[in-house]
């Protein structure tokens, strides 16, 4: 999401939902955190590599 953007949405839901200063500032910044967490992939599995298989014989 485009940063300009995610500054008007946080502003604008900190100013709808906050009630003082101090509680409008923290707002704002769990709106910005969290609109920033919505591009990110989700995490994919481990996968774990196995040992390469020996194809010589032995005698």
């Amino acid at each position: 999401m485009n940063g300009f953007l995610k500054t008007i949405i946080a502003g604008w839901g900190a100013k709808k939902l906050g009630g003082g200063c101090f509680s409008t500032i923290i707002i704002f910044v769990l709106i910005y955190w969290a609109l920033g967490q919505c591009n990110k992939p989700a995490p994919r599995a481990v996968s774990q590599q196995q040992a390469p298989v020996s194809t010589q014989r032995s005698e």
